[in-house]
């Protein structure tokens, strides 16, 4: 095999699918990238068994079709001290079929490559389902869940994305039982309703390409496995295979108490008091008297307490209760509105947080809910 191709279009394509390669893989042939020419066409894949990341690459020329294995680090590593100049890389040598040359300009780099039949198999999408969703709709919902999902193993099925399907909209949701956040797109939309559980790693993959796009994605999914297909990628991904918590059940409707508050205020405040918190629980007590939110923390091992005032709107009885406020700093951090809204119930249940929106900030189709477990400041 043969090609020519210009080095930025050949590493901007190898950059963007490199994330999916492992390095600590017990596989080795995961450490490295998939060239396939066929039909005068490059393709590159990167893998590591869960997620398969295809993209294809334009080529100035094409000489003959192929494929190899070709190690990841070197292979970037030399392509990053390149200039925007064309580079050949070839398999010729008869002798040792899986010998690489690359020649840009004056260089000329000889490296060995792999067995392209080692390389894992991508999954076959049979006896799928299909629907069209925009780039910036998928990664509005990934980027403002993700950050909620777990990390915990022992509950894999919270580790990742849940995608929920309706005729209505969908809903993107991420929880780790102490938190959760629901992003709902009622501008996508399926006759059928259906769901899936995407992977975490996936889904910062999946995020990171669509981030910069504003194209239609096509969505297919089967029992095991799903599949994303806009411009020139392709990405394939196994499935969790788990039964996702009933987090419709978990959201309190009867919410009495609002407080309404500058979130950029709220945000610095609380990265000022919880300096002081105890660095286990990071607890913050929200004291809300009236038109006034007091923020008090302490850690009773160092002597250390802060106390700082915050001019809020609040309708509702006076009201003290606990946060986590590293939970509360991540949760507000990830919308976008001048001011958000906490509605709550009662001291020891579940508060909502949610955005206050603008005229100018409105997304009629977009809907964002954050729910935030309180804790017991009694035992502060």
């Amino acid at each position: 095999m043969k090609c020519i191709i210009a080095n930025d279009v050949l590493l901007k394509g190898l950059q963007a699918i490199s994330n999916v390669v492992s390095t600590s893989s017990s596989l080795p042939i995961l450490e490295n990238f998939l060239f396939q020419i066929k039909n005068e066409e490059l393709f590159i894949t990167a893998s590591d068994m869960e997620t398969s990341v295809k993209v294809q690459v334009p080529v100035i020329k094409v000489e003959n079709d192929g494929e190899i294995a070709i190690p990841t680090k070197i292979l970037l590593e030399t392509l990053k001290t390149l200039p925007n100049i064309p580079v050949s890389i070839s398999v010729e040598d008869k002798d040792n079929p899986h010998l690489i040359e690359i020649v840009a300009g004056e260089g000329r780099f000889k490296l060995a490559g792999y067995d392209p039949d080692d390389y894992p198999k991508r999954p076959v999408m049979e006896d799928s389902k299909s629907i069209t969703a925009n780039s910036q709709a998928i990664a509005n919902g990934i980027s403002k869940t993700i950050f909620a999902s777990l990390s915990d193993m022992l509950r894999p099925a919270m580790t990742g994305i849940f995608c929920d399907f309706s005729d209505e909209h969908l809903n993107v949701v991420a929880t780790d039982a102490h938190r959760l956040v629901r992003y709902r797109r009622t501008d996508i939309k399926s006759k059928e309703p259906f769901s899936f559980i995407l992977p975490k790693k996936t889904s910062n993959v999946l995020k990171n390409l669509l981030s910069t796009l504003d194209t239609d994605v096509k969505i297919e999914f089967n029992n095991t496995n799903a599949s994303f297909t806009f411009e020139n990628f392709n990405l394939v991904c196994r499935l969790i295979d788990q039964k996702y918590p009933n987090y419709e059940a978990v959201i309190p409707s009867e919410n009495p108490n609002i407080l309404t508050v500058n979130r950029i205020e709220l945000i610095n405040a609380l990265k000022r008091v919880t300096i002081y918190a105890n660095q286990s629980t990071y607890q913050v007590k929200f004291n809300i008297t009236g038109q006034l939110l007091t923020l008090s923390s302490e850690d009773i091992d160092f002597s250390n307490e802060a106390v700082e005032k915050i001019n809020c709107s609040y309708d509702g009885t006076d009201m003290d209760i606990g946060f986590n406020a590293k939970f509360i700093i991540e949760m507000i951090q990830n919308l976008d509105t001048e001011s958000v809204k906490f509605e709550m119930s009662e001291p020891k249940r579940a508060g909502l947080i949610l955005p206050v929106e603008t005229d100018d900030e409105k997304n009629d189709a977009e809907d964002i809910l954050m729910l935030v477990m309180p804790i017991n400041i009694s035992n502060n």
